[in-house]
């Protein structure tokens, strides 16, 4: 239980007491889904009550936000201006930990809400997207957690010091509960596609331009997947 009470407050703004160790959590990041499922849950509450699509979607993402304490958005914003330097790798390290946002992040952020905003508006079911989208996007999280170097010390380094190849795994196993949704099988099909695509390339990209992976990737890695999973489901 601790593990899961550390889980969400690192995930989340809910108060939930005394805060706990992240070591009960960084030893079994592979509940990570989890966290997905609390905070798709508390976001898809209001949308019972919102029959316009284009309301429900910017309130789900208000919520998402929100509920997060906009904790991973912010490594979305890290990561863009990364991206968008020119220059060497320290050069790139450098803007992608720098406090500062620049036009690269704010460019991300932008792309990135709007295909999420999109997606959300364009989906058969907004619920069943939300809930898809954040379990996706927390397995990703535990994907680079496991197999993302750290390339320097921090939030990384430190979970990543925890986690096991097989880790993954079990965050993937603790997705299957989705086949439970009014969803058509194709469309979930083609969101773990992109479920495990994203933080793929992202795994990638990070070890050829930054020499490895850190929290603020990760974080991105939260919120690009979710954008790119509910897309995924609208496209198919």
């Amino acid at each position: 239980m601790k593990a899961f009470i550390s889980l969400l407050q690192f995930t989340t703004i809910i108060p939930l007491g005394k805060p706990q160790d992240l070591e009960y959590f960084a030893r079994h990041s592979y509940i990570y889904p989890f966290a997905g499922y609390i905070i798709g849950g508390l976001t898809s509450l209001p949308l019972f009550f919102i029959t316009n699509s284009t309301l429900a979607a910017a309130i789900a993402i208000a919520c998402i936000l929100l509920i997060s304490g906009a904790h991973h958005f912010d490594g979305l914003l890290d990561l863009g201006d990364g991206l968008m330097a020119h220059g060497s790798r320290e050069v790139r390290i450098r803007a992608l930990t720098d406090r500062q946002i620049g036009a690269g992040g704010i460019t991300a952020g932008i792309i990135v809400t709007l295909l999420l905003f999109a997606g959300l508006q364009a989906s058969p079911s907004i619920i069943c997207a939300v809930i898809i989208g954040e379990v996706c996007a927390k397995f990703s999280m535990a994907f680079l957690t496991a197999y993302g170097t750290p390339f320097r010390e921090g939030i990384q380094s430190y979970l990543h010091q925890f986690s096991r190849p097989y880790f993954p795994f079990i965050a993937a196993l603790f997705c299957i509960p989705l086949v439970f949704l009014p969803i058509s099988s194709f469309k979930l099909a083609g969101a773990a596609i992109a479920m495990v695509a994203c933080p793929l390339i992202l795994f990638v990209l990070s070890r050829r331009l930054f020499g490895g992976v850190n929290g603020d990737i990760v974080g991105a890695s939260n919120e690009i997947t979710r954008a790119l999973v509910i897309l995924a489901i609208v496209l198919i």
